[in-house]
């Protein structure tokens, strides 16, 4: 992938994201399983890393230690836009990643603050992502639907892509 066809797929996907507080990160888990749960992403610049806060003692810090691929999906209802990114992820204790990350929404699981030292980092370098742009509402799509399968015509009823290759 050419080095500006990367930019603008990293860029196309900040867009995607921003305003997305929440993602749905997922693990497999060493049972083998894999395990979705909410985190909240850190809002600095995409630019093919994502960034979570993580307790030390989570079971997601052993399940990437035994395997480093992760999913990281977003969604959101209000702009129809569905997100969902591959990569290898690390758990980090670093305080001055800490530092720059740290916003107040976080010492209500982290009582300690910047200096908990339960606190960790989560660093997923991207390696591919696909999307889903659809039409501005979930009535405008569900009525595409309608309106396709009634005319037997497919309609356009949403942008979907996907990005591959390594985005560091």
């Amino acid at each position: 992938m050419a080095e500006h066809d990367r930019q603008q797929h990293i860029k196309q996907l900040a867009e995607l994201i921003r305003g997305v507080d929440i993602a749905m990160f997922t693990t497999t888990g060493v049972d083998g399983r894999l395990y979705s749960r909410p985190l909240g992403t850190q809002e600095v610049e995409f630019d093919g890393d994502l960034w979570f806060a993580t307790a030390a003692d989570s079971p997601k810090v052993a399940e990437i230690a035994l395997n480093p691929r992760v999913n990281v999906a977003y969604a959101s209802q209000s702009k129809n836009t569905y997100v969902s990114v591959a990569g290898i992820a690390r758990v980090v204790d670093d305080r001055a990643k800490v530092e720059e990350l740290w916003s107040p929404p976080m010492k209500l699981f982290f009582p300690g603050g910047k200096d908990d030292p339960n606190l960790r980092l989560i660093h997923v370098s991207a390696e591919s992502a696909e999307y889903w742009d659809g039409p501005g509402t979930l009535l405008g799509k569900a009525l595409s639907f309608v309106l396709s399968a009634v005319t037997d015509e497919p309609g356009a009823l949403s942008d979907n892509g996907v990005v591959s290759g390594s985005y560091r």
